[in-house]
C-alpha cells in the first residue's frame, strides 16, 4: 500500500494536516506519514489514495479526519515530566503568585494544560497545587485539560496508568494520590476532582478565543511541531487567555523570543517562563 503513495500524495496530506492542525510534517517524515496512511486506508477499505483523500475531505470531521489526526499526533508523557521546571513553578513562581492573589482577596486558581495527551500533566498540576497551597480547601481551583485527540482524552478521564507513567512520581505522592490495582495505578478522586477535559484544536481560532481567565498555562513540547506562523497564532491566543500577571510554561527547547515580544521573559532556576504584563499593553 505504501508503494502506491507518491510524493504528490504526501504533499497533499501534509497540506491538509497543516490546515487542520497547524502541524507541518517535513519530507523526512514521509515514511511515518506513509505508514499511517496505509493503516487507515486498509481500515477504510480504500483501494486508492484519491478514494481515501476524498473521504478525509468530505466525511464528517468527527469521523475519518479526526481518526487520521489521532493516528499521527504524538502523546509522549508521564507524571512529573521535566521535574526541574515543575519544581521551579511550585517553589518559586506559585508562592509569589498566591501571595498576590491573597492580597487581592482572590481565592481562585485557574490553570490550562494545553495538549494534555493522556492526562499526566494536568493531574500532576492538581497534585502540586494540593501540596503547595496550605489552605487548599479554601481555594476554588480549576484545571482545564485539552487535546485534539479524543482517544487520549477518554484514557485521561479514566485515570488509570501504567508503571511507566508513574516512574517519576515520588513514592509519597503515589501513596497519597493513587491506588495500586491489578491493572495499574488508579488515580484517587482527590487528584482527579479539579480537572476537566475538553477536546480542542489549538489552531481553531473560534474555540481558542473563548478561553479566558487563566493564571497559568502549560503548553509544553507542543509548539515544536508547528511552523512560525502557527506558533504566532497559538501564542497570541494563549496571551489573550491569560490573566494579567499570568504565566505560560513551554517545553525546555521551546522559545517565544523570535515569535512575539508580548510576553515578559523570566528565568526561574535553569529554565525560562513567560509572563503576561500585569498591565497589558495593546499589541
Amino acid at each position: 500500500m505504501q508503494s502506491l503513495l507518491t510524493d504528490a500524495d504526501l504533499e497533499r496530506i501534509r497540506a491538509l494536516i497543516y490546515k487542520e492542525t497547524g502541524i507541518y510534517f517535513e519530507p523526512k517524515k514521509n515514511y511515518f506519514l506513509s505508514s499511517r496512511l496505509a493503516q487507515r486506508m486498509q481500515v477504510r477499505c480504500c483501494s486508492s489514495f484519491q478514494q481515501y483523500y476524498n473521504e478525509l475531505l468530505y466525511s464528517h470531521k468527527e469521523t475519518e479526519l479526526s481518526c487520521f489526526i489521532e493516528e499521527i499526533t504524538i502523546n509522549e508523557t508521564y507524571f512529573f515530566r521535566d521535574f526541574p521546571q515543575l519544581r521551579g513553578f511550585a517553589e518559586e513562581v506559585l508562592p509569589k503568585y498566591l501571595e498576590r492573589k491573597r492580597r487581592a482577596r482572590d481565592a481562585t486558581m485557574n490553570i490550562w494544560s494545553a495538549a494534555c495527551a493522556t492526562g499526566e500533566e494536568p493531574y500532576t498540576l492538581s497534585i502540586i497545587l494540593q501540596e503547595m497551597i496550605e489552605d487548599y480547601a479554601n481555594w476554588d481551583t480549576e484545571i482545564l485539560a485539552t487535546d485534539i485527540d479524543r482517544h487520549v482524552l477518554r484514557h485521561a478521564r479514566i485515570g488509570l496508568y501504567s508503571e511507566r507513567s508513574v516512574k517519576e512520581t515520588p513514592i509519597v505522592y503515589r501513596q497519597k494520590y493513587f491506588q495500586r490495582t491489578a491493572d495499574g495505578w488508579q488515580l484517587l478522586a482527590n487528584a482527579m476532582q479539579p480537572v476537566t477535559f475538553e477536546q480542542l484544536n489549538l489552531v481553531d481560532r473560534v474555540s481558542m478565543r473563548r478561553k479566558r481567565g487563566f493564571d497559568f498555562i502549560f503548553c509544553r513540547n507542543v509548539l515544536i511541531y508547528f511552523d512560525d506562523d502557527s506558533r504566532k497564532k497559538v501564542l497570541s491566543c494563549l496571551y489573550d487567555a491569560l490573566n494579567p500577571g499570568g504565566y505560560v510554561f513551554l517545553g525546555h527547547s521551546e522559545s517565544v523570543g523570535r515569535i512575539t515580544a508580548s510576553f515578559l521573559l523570566e528565568r526561574v532556576g535553569d529554565f525560562l517562563c513567560y509572563k503576561k504584563p500585569a498591565t497589558s499593553a495593546t499589541r
